[in-house]
């Protein structure tokens, strides 16, 4: 049992410091475009409001059940318990809104600039910031209850029925309210990546005709290099991708935890390390793909005999804007 305790805390342990360093580049990132005078994309925006709360999601979910899983379970007061959970609840709802903002977001800003789209486009991109207002206004809001049904662990005096997250309790509000609460969740979730698969849908459809128009007036001079704009939608796609994909199998590993009236601990670790994960790979896939991360910089500026490194990062800024 002590080997498997200290196996579940070194892979907590690495989700949150990968997570955490991943993030936070991420945001090192942006505030150096910002010094240096780049122009942001449109969805630059988005994906900080992303960075920030998958952040928080780590912080608020890996560093306690890492502690809980070294065994130190009784760190947390009841007070601690309810504000942990609340942060975790909200950024954990905002990180899925975010991030199905930035789908919606990429696929208007890749549509074709001479239809019906180009004032919707002039409109819409005006307007991200406030949504992005607007998504954690409401999930502050919405989640205000949750701090409700949270105990410390170390609150042993109510004989109520409650769930055992490892270093905190939740008291079970009663299966009318719980089954609530998970149609409500799978409704959310379902909206959501309902607008993922519509908006993904748009842009592999815009993609596949850009590429189609481009061969066909370049057949004999095709470049192999993508367009940042290009770089952009696939690097989204990915993340969407990898969202749609944890995120179903966490809500059913969230279910089998509401539903089960007999909750093991390894299925509670496991929901919870899944549910880390998206907010841990993200930040990766996000700079992968970005052009505008200094490490690829050198490859346009060969021919120069020895660019320095802010010689490399304004020519991405002006190739990439």
């Amino acid at each position: 049992m002590i080997t498997e305790d200290l196996t579940t805390g070194m892979i907590f342990l690495f989700q949150t410091v990968s997570g955490t360093l991943g993030n936070f580049s991420l945001l090192s990132h942006y505030l150096h475009l910002y010094f240096t005078g780049c122009k942001f994309r449109p969805t630059d925006l988005i994906i900080k409001h992303l960075t920030v709360a998958n952040c928080l999601v780590i912080l608020s979910r890996g560093v306690p059940q890492t502690m809980a899983a070294l065994g130190m379970k009784h760190f947390l007061s009841d007070t601690g318990c309810k504000l942990v959970f609340y942060v975790q609840r909200v950024s954990t709802d905002v990180s899925t809104g975010t991030t199905c903002l930035l789908s919606i977001s990429q696929a208007i800003t890749i549509s074709p600039r001479n239809t019906r789209w180009a004032e919707l486009k002039t409109k819409a991109l005006k307007y991200f910031w406030f949504c992005n207002i607007l998504c954690w206004t409401l999930n502050l809001i919405l989640n205000a209850t949750v701090p409700v049904y949270m105990t410390g662990k170390s609150n042993d005096n109510n004989t109520t029925k409650k769930t055992d997250y490892g270093y905190c309790h939740s008291v079970n509000p009663g299966k009318v309210t719980e089954s609530l609460y998970v149609a409500l969740i799978f409704f959310r979730n379902i909206l959501f990546v309902g607008f993922m698969l519509w908006a993904s849908s748009f842009m592999i459809f815009t993609l596949y005709r850009h590429k189609q128009q481009v061969q066909y007036i370049h057949r004999t001079n095709v470049t192999s290099k993508s367009s940042p704009e290009s770089r952009a939608t696939h690097s989204i796609l990915v993340l969407v991708s990898t969202f749609v994909s944890l995120s179903t199998l966490s809500s059913i590993l969230h279910s089998c935890l509401t539903v089960l009236s007999n909750r093991s601990m390894w299925l509670v670790n496991t929901s919870a390390l899944v549910a880390g994960s998206f907010p841990a790979v993200s930040p990766y896939i996000l700079m992968s793909h970005d052009s505008r991360v200094p490490r690829l910089c050198c490859a346009h500026t060969r021919n120069t005999e020895s660019p320095t490194w802010h010689e490399c990062v304004n020519f991405r800024c002006i190739h990439n804007g």
